[in-house]
């Protein structure tokens, strides 16, 4: 297929001359021609591309090939969309042609070769910021979080400063201690906790590189997850099995012989709700059974709505549940603080395991964060945060009620995020047509076991916590822009 497209200059400001040639479907080819045109310099950083509509008039191709190509583009980092302002060539992706604007010299082995390639950089995030993952980062307690850090810093003993503990800070430990018991129902005594840097650092102690961790696999997991969580489990040699799902959780009745099972049992990631008592009390029957062990992800237990709140599922059997938290949803991620409740003859192992002070949690922080929950600022902290996320899931519910009623929003009881399903077929053009209007969203595939034999529903999954609270309202109407009619 060879093709040339001429710009009016009318059109867009600038002549632009593409050719649309070589192997493949013609929006493969025209990605190419595109990158090309940047990577050569003729396309510069800002300039502004044809509508989508007018370039497919052009060409002589479906909307829906121009539309798929940009929404690539843009989620590769080498154009941006704005609403108002058009399709541009973002800033920052460098070019492979000497003297060119944002490029370098072109490396050796000529035009052509692999390293004569770079890869683009994204000058800035998406306008709306709809994952997962984190909370409003705006809403960080700093006043409360500074008051706690000096007070914790002018008690602090000054052998506090030194090589420390491996375990943590027992002032931190002990704080724990007691608001776990009080607000998840944890049974632990602080002999049994050990601080850590959040989940994934918790399943690298567990589970170590090489097969050489306090646990061996296979492990069964979730059927839906945290792709990372599983390429952590991947790195340390670890076969994960995946477990399927319904409307009361995991289906660990299919439980067989592994040796260990990971759950989200407070608030399944991502499709919502909790394990059902039955399931709570049948996965500790087989892990007594079979000797195996629960390793319980508690990511955002705090969260809750329109339901009671579920207690830890270690409450049920200390000595068979492996109970992980962190503060990466309450409070903030950047501090890189968490902590597993482990079984008494589990602490030695994971002890060694945690070997080099580099992987230990600053000292200063977990002082700061004992004062931060004996002080009562973190219940506060809580307490304020849940009343400003189930405003905003209730925002998310009733503009999809008015604009988009033929999508069914679940999973919404608890938590930062919600589950929108989507009509068969739509997921993929969704999360293109989002990333084409700058709005950053997870598509509900991306979180689905490779191996998971259980159908696939389309969806996507919306983090409603994460924009600060001045931007929310023009997400959520970007959101709807995006979604499709019903």
């Amino acid at each position: 297929m060879v093709k040339s497209w001429v710009n009016s200059a009318e059109r867009i400001g600038v002549d632009l001359h593409l050719e649309l040639s070589g192997a493949g479907g013609r929006r493969a080819v025209l990605i190419r021609a595109l990158r090309e045109a940047v990577r050569s310099g003729r396309l510069a950083a800002g300039t502004r591309l044809p509508p989508y509509r007018s370039l497919a008039a052009d060409l002589g191709v479906a909307r829906n090939t121009v539309a798929d190509a940009y929404a690539e583009l843009v989620a590769e980092g080498w154009l941006t969309a704005r609403q108002g302002s058009g399709t541009r060539v973002a800033a920052g992706v460098t070019s492979a042609v000497p003297g060119r604007r944002g490029g370098g010299e072109a490396a050796p082995g000529g035009e052509g070769s692999r390293a004569a390639r770079p890869v683009p950089v994204r000058a800035r995030g998406p306008r709306h910021d709809l994952r997962q993952g984190t909370p409003d980062a705006s809403a960080f307690p700093r006043a409360a979080w500074s008051a706690s850090y000096r007070r914790a810093l002018q008690a602090a003993p000054s052998e506090a400063f030194g090589p420390g503990d491996p375990a943590g800070r027992g002032e931190l430990r002990e704080a724990l201690s007691e608001y776990l018991a009080r607000a998840r129902g944890v049974r632990a005594e602080p002999d049994r906790i050990v601080v850590c840097s959040g989940f994934a650092h918790a399943l690298r102690l567990l589970f170590g590189q090489g097969g050489g961790g306090v646990l061996r696999g296979p492990l069964a997991v979730e059927a839906y997850g945290l792709g990372f969580h599983r390429e952590v489990l991947s790195a340390a040699g670890v076969r994960s099995v995946p477990v399927a799902l319904d409307e009361y959780g995991a289906r660990v009745e299919e439980l067989g012989g592994q040796r260990a099972v990971l759950l989200t049992p407070a608030h399944q990631f991502p499709t919502g709700g909790p394990l059902h008592p039955e399931r709570r009390a049948g996965v500790i029957e087989w892990a007594r059974a079979r000797g195996a062990l629960v390793v319980e992800d508690d990511y955002d237990g705090e969260f809750r709505y329109d339901r009671k709140p579920v207690g830890a599922l270690q409450g049920l059997d200390p000595e068979r549940v492996i109970h992980v938290g962190s503060v990466s949803k309450s409070l903030s991620p950047a501090l890189r603080l968490g902590w597993m409740v482990l079984p008494g003859r589990l602490v030695g192992p994971v002890l060694a395991a945690k070997g080099e002070r580099e992987a230990w949690a600053s000292v200063p922080d977990q002082l700061a964060l004992a004062d931060f929950l004996v002080s009562g600022s973190y219940d506060r902290h809580v307490r304020r945060m849940r009343q400003r996320y189930r405003g905003r899931r209730d925002r998310l519910v009733g503009m999809l009620a008015e604009r988009a009623p033929q999508v069914e929003v679940t999973g919404v009881a608890a938590g930062l995020h919600a589950v929108l399903r989507l009509p068969p077929g739509t997921e993929g053009s969704v999360v293109k047509a989002a990333a084409w209007q700058g709005v950053a969203l997870d598509g509900l595939a991306a979180f689905r076991h490779p191996d998971a034999g259980m159908v696939a529903p389309d969806g996507v999954v919306i983090g409603y916590a994460t924009p600060p609270e001045h931007a929310y309202g023009a997400a959520l109407e970007a959101l709807c822009g995006v979604l499709p009619p019903g």
